[in-house]
């Protein structure tokens, strides 16, 4: 990074800006692959785009060049973009820590690693989740007034809302976050071209599929949310909004949907078709996927597998967290480790709890 692009303000500048200037031109440029590295990207902080917008999209690593050109002309969405990014991540963390693969990332530059060069049910899962991290919390951007080109939700009334309750509290813009996610995410799959038919068609098909099924989920879960007014709390009127759901039902919706994703190959006209005639086209919110998924039960540096040695597993229980599934019939050490937390907590008037802090001595079992 050159001085010019981390000093164009000048004698203008003030302590704090000179700070942000100079940690800007020591920070070594990283390569990515893909936006989902702005989910850990230090230079997604509200000032940093103080220094000018084009300079610094052009230097976000992962960004695509539809993808940079939004930038420029959104520069107030990107660390939302981010957020989103970081929430799909954690929330792909959350649904697959008692699995062999548990979404875990491996660096700033490739995110989740070679993995994601699988077209397996796991990469249709992160697509979807990471497309619906943005929608989410650009939705909720907008509600809170910290975009200059989107406010309240301005849905239209439901019409099974009964007459006497009012419509119009400041909503979730669920149509504008759709629709910039929509734009954003995907623009990096629809600026590529390849042979109708190959191989990375089917994968560019995929990827656009599992994105708008992330999409669709929390726009299926967005519900109604109304508030009470009247003396004493009569709730004799009522004013009510559109909300989006809470992101863990986000994550537990698109989970079932991986679980029944359908296996899909490319027929005769280049489409993706089910891999077996018994099966109808799966829908909009549905996961596709073209690959089988590697067992992830060894470190494989082809496939970018982690392997599950080290991991934690139950030794009592029989699901995926349970040591036989996850240490891939290898067996497991175990040792003791001091735990501590909170105990003998009381409530005192008025208003705090007050707890004690508690060591036990606890077995943890971790696969060889």
């Amino acid at each position: 990074m050159t001085l010019g692009l981390c000093w164009p303000l000048g004698s203008r500048c003030t302590v704090s800006v000179l700070v942000l200037l100079l940690a800007l031109c020591t920070q070594v440029a990283v390569e990515a692959n893909s936006w989902w590295s702005l989910a850990m990207n230090p230079l997604l902080i509200p000032e940093a785009y103080i220094i000018g917008a084009q300079p610094l999209c052009s230097q976000l690593a992962g960004l695509s060049q539809g993808q940079k050109k939004l930038c420029q002309l959104y520069q107030d969405h990107m660390q939302y973009i981010g957020e989103g990014a970081k929430t799909g991540i954690r929330e792909c963390q959350y649904q697959f820590r008692h699995r062999r693969w548990n979404c875990s990332t491996v660096d700033n530059s490739s995110v989740f690693g070679r993995v994601m060069q699988i077209g397996s049910r796991e990469t249709a899962f992160t697509y979807a989740i990471s497309a619906a991290g943005v929608v989410n919390a650009v939705s909720r951007a907008c509600r809170e007034g910290e975009l200059s080109s989107c406010g309240c939700s301005r849905a239209a009334r439901p019409k099974d809302l009964p007459r006497d309750w009012l419509w119009g509290g400041c909503g979730d813009n669920l149509n504008y976050g759709y629709r910039f996610s929509r734009e954003f995410v995907d623009a990096r799959e629809r600026e590529k071209s390849f042979p109708k038919g190959s191989a990375e068609s089917g994968r560019q098909q995929m990827n656009l599929h599992n994105n708008e099924a992330g999409r669709r989920t929390v726009s299926d879960l967005a519900h109604v949310s109304c508030k009470c007014h009247g003396v004493s709390g009569s709730c004799s009127l009522k004013t009510c909004w559109l909300q989006l759901a809470d992101f863990r039902r986000v994550g537990d919706a698109l989970k079932e949907r991986y679980d029944g994703g359908a296996a899909m190959r490319l027929n005769g006209r280049g489409k993706l078709v089910p891999l077996s005639g018994r099966f109808s086209p799966p829908g909009a919110a549905d996961l596709v996927y073209l690959e089988p998924s590697p067992d992830y039960c060894l470190r494989n540096q082809s496939t970018g597998s982690p392997g599950t040695a080290g991991r934690l597993c139950n030794k009592t229980s029989e699901g995926t967290d349970g040591c036989e599934l996850m240490c891939c019939g290898r067996g497991y050490d175990q040792y003791k480790a001091q735990l501590v937390e909170r105990c003998h907590c009381k409530f005192h008037w008025c208003c705090y709890v007050k707890c004690k802090r508690c060591t036990r001595i606890v077995d943890h079992f971790v696969c060889k």
